[in-house]
């Protein structure tokens, strides 16, 4: 590719722009450090920097167990195997249990600025948030004097935005949702948390005077650096907070006496070591421009307000907007998820409500799973730490719940968990909280983390004894059933319902396809992690294959759809939000264009049939079913469909789009679409199995003509680098990173040639897939 055309593409800003202070949440721009969280509002004269701490949550450690379970189930079971599915869906109601706990809030930051302020002139006012720098910055000119603010969230050093001057704030959450009435020499039982604010300023001509022992004011002074740590008594879920040995007001002083020597500029340039670390493996360039006037192209888009790009994007189409909303997902996973925090929950770290959404909860039936679906392939494995973390902590208390509601061996978890690792199901209705299969889909993310990185220590020693505990409950949960198939019952497909043959509506049935394609990936997953680590005569392996032969098949409805659910029932909703049924075809792998081509075109049926509409996180996994049938076509339509302006004035549940700041609406704000997008993006660019490496198997070759990725990652351990021009393949890079080469075959287009990898050694092939230079790194 030419110098000039290269010089452009890498040259891009990645910065969402404002030309005003945020009148909404969803203006103000999100920071973060994985763990404390912050959305910067960049007002002038009063500023606003809303604070989360990740484990700030209602609650203490419940009990996920019902020993009146197994006789509902029994009853329910009886109820579906008479094909009374109404009757059952009611009954069910006694399987689904108690409310799952809520995100909570650390608190706000108030900055208020003398009366010059509110005559600032609006012509020189900007804020910014940088991707590449993970920095908010504000700045306007009030007379001659410029202001100039900075904000940005350190991981390495725990504290975000030093001095003798300090406002510490101390509180505890709610031990219930509904908190108890309390009296004045209660102690709390809930989470006790702390923040402390330190402030210093320009030596010699300022001074800093505190009124009403709750505000600081600053006066004379030419600069300011407050910093901002937080922690709480929270030990881990199985620690009640009453008995926890955490002083957060300890903890918080202790690491602003860390940090005492360290200068503003030394803190920034470890938060920027540590950030673009993570950050700048991966970078996109796009463009559907020939590249003589990719420049100019490049140069309309300069500091216009992301906003205005957002509402022009139907009609422009704008592939620099496409790179900042890929590069965005990165940046709020590596903002909200680092090892050692919570895993990122309905909106990551970001809430400002004490009752927010759907508890802000971690939902398992697509939502959590989303969230780190651009973990793997976009090179950021560090940030799913959290997550298996997180599936340990669940399996504990899910096995208790299997052993006690179930009369089942392993573990179990359902849809809505809390960070108390909630994992019985829910409070609510049947067709979501009913739905015993969470625990089941993240283990398919653990498969996933070893395939990425061919770690063996790792799969031997978190993977495997997961999955024994995960496939001996599938295994005692599955049932004979009719034509001697094993099946699931009760089984739902999440949050939707089906007209029975009564005609009452109903969700509970047996052997919803959502169920058994989850179950035939995750014995796939047990059959190959056994033959990686020698386990093939382990008895649950014997057993698993066994099973995996009587397991209900995926069948086509009379319409050319996949089946929803074994019997082919009236949908009442055929636009339903969610996918659940193409599950085998994405996320999962059973579903492929090569070993199963007539339900990869049911699958395309369905995807027809469900329609365009839906939340933000249901369009992107669209996007990314259409991208596995390598449909670019289709796949592009679902992006161009999220990329629409979303006022949160008029905001319309389930239509999906984006805020001003980028973030994902479902309304209201959900980051699970966010991620999707990323991952979406990634799965049209590059697809990949442990011995097939897809080259641009869904590129929208009339919108993004030209262009680079470099860093994305490909099973095997591979990391990858595409060019392209006018819509062609033009060169390819490949760097095998895991000791174990598993690839054996490259493929673009119709043209597949045989490859074989060594470690630390870059090779670069041409168009043809013919290689034409390796380089080693030894």
């Amino acid at each position: 590719m030419d110098t000039s055309h290269s010089q452009c593409l890498t040259s891009r800003p990645l910065k969402v722009i404002f030309e005003e202070p945020a009148k909404y949440w969803t203006d103000a721009l999100p920071i973060g450090n994985g763990r404390l969280g912050a959305m910067v509002w960049g007002g002038v004269a009063s500023e606003l920097i809303q604070l989360n701490e990740d484990t700030l949550w209602t609650g203490v450690p419940g009990i996920y167990t019902n020993p009146n379970a197994p006789n509902a189930l029994s009853e329910v079971r009886n109820l579906v195997d008479s094909g009374e599915y109404a009757e059952a869906t009611a009954a069910a109601a006694k399987l689904v249990g108690n409310p799952a706990e809520v995100y909570q809030l650390l608190g706000d930051i108030k900055l208020e600025f003398d009366d010059s302020h509110l005559n600032y002139a609006k012509e020189t006012y900007q804020r910014q948030l940088d991707l590449d720098t993970a920095t908010a910055r504000i700045k306007y000119t009030v007379g001659d004097v410029e202001f100039s603010r900075e904000h940005f969230a350190s991981n390495p050093n725990q504290v975000m935005m030093k001095g003798k001057s300090q406002i510490i704030m101390e509180g505890h959450c709610p031990e219930k949702r509904i908190p108890p009435l309390m009296y004045v020499n209660d102690k709390p039982k809930g989470i006790q948390f702390s923040a402390v604010l330190d402030l210093q300023i320009s030596e010699g001509n300022g001074v800093i005077r505190i009124l009403d022992d709750n505000k600081l004011r600053v006066e004379g002074s030419d600069w300011a650096i407050l910093l901002l740590v937080a922690s709480s008594s929270f030990d881990g879920p199985f620690t009640e907070p009453s008995d926890s040995k955490r002083d957060p007001t300890t903890d918080s002083l202790s690491v602003l006496k860390s940090i005492k020597n360290l200068s503003y500029a030394d803190l920034y340039a470890r938060h920027l070591d540590d950030f673009q670390n993570l950050f700048h493996r991966v970078s996109l360039q796009l463009s559907k421009s020939s590249t003589r006037n990719l420049c100019l192209k490049q140069n309309q888009y300069d500091g216009v307000p992301t906003a205005e790009r957002i509402k022009a994007f139907q009609v422009d189409e704008d592939p620099y907007l496409v790179e900042l909303l890929f590069q965005f997902g990165r940046y709020l996973l590596i903002s909200s998820s680092r090892p050692g925090t919570q895993v990122a929950n309905l909106q990551g770290i970001w809430n400002k409500d004490l009752a927010p959404k759907w508890d802000s909860a971690p939902h398992l039936n697509i939502n959590l799973e989303m969230n780190y679906w651009p973990s793997l392939p976009c090179n950021l494995s560090e940030c799913q730490e959290p997550l298996f973390d997180f599936l340990t902590s669940l399996s504990v208390n899910g096995r208790e719940t299997a052993k006690v509601n179930y009369e089942a061996s392993g573990w179990v978890v359902h849809h809505k968990t809390d960070i108390w690792a909630k994992s019985s199901a829910s409070d609510g209705n049947v067709e979501w909280a009913l739905w015993p299969m969470g625990g089941a889909w993240l283990c398919v993310h653990l498969w996933e983390h070893y395939t990425f990185t061919m770690d063996r220590d790792f799969l031997k020693d978190k993977v495997y004894p997961l999955l024994e505990g995960c496939g001996l409950f599938l295994l005692d949960w599955l049932i004979k059933g009719k034509g001697g198939y094993l099946e699931t019952n009760p089984s739902t497909s999440p949050e939707h319902e089906f007209i029975a043959p009564a005609g009452k509506r109903a969700s509970v049935s047996y052997s919803s396809t959502m169920d058994m394609a989850i179950i035939k990936e995750v014995f796939s997953v047990i059959v190959s992690a056994a033959e990686v680590l020698d386990k093939n005569e382990d008895d649950l392996v014997k057993r698993v294959r066994t099973a995996q032969s009587r397991l209900y098949p995926t069948k086509i409805a009379k319409d050319g759809s996949i089946m929803e659910w074994a019997q082919d029932f009236q949908d009442p909703d055929v636009h339903h939000r969610h996918l659940s049924h193409l599950f085998g075809l994405f996320p999962g792998h059973t579903v492929t264009t090569e070993s199963t081509p007539d339900l990869c075109k049911a699958a395309e049926r369905t995807l027809h049939k469900r329609g365009k509409e839906g939340p933000g996180w249901s369009t992107t996994w669209k996007a990314a079913l259409w991208a596995r049938l390598h449909n670019s076509e289709h796949s592009y339509q679902m992006v161009k469909h999220l990329i629409y302006f979303v006022d949160p004035q008029h905001e319309k549940p389930f239509e999906g789009g984006l805020y001003s700041n980028l973030f994902a609406a479902h309304p209201p704000f959900q980051i699970d679409a966010n991620f999707g997008f990323t991952a979406a993006v990634a799965e049209m660019l590059v697809q990949s199995t442990l011995e097939d490496l897809y080259l641009l198997p869904a590129l929208p070759r009339d919108k993004w003509a030209n262009g680079c990725v470099k860093g994305l990652m490909a099973r095997g351990g591979v990391v990858v680098n595409i060019c392209w021009i006018e819509g062609n393949l033009h060169e390819v890079g490949l760097w095998l990173k895991s000791q174990k080469n598993s690839l054996k075959r490259l493929r673009y287009r119709a043209n597949i040639v045989p490859v074989n990898l060594s470690c630390e050694t870059i090779y670069t092939y041409n168009g043809q897939l013919e290689c034409v230079n390796t380089y080693s790194l030894l």
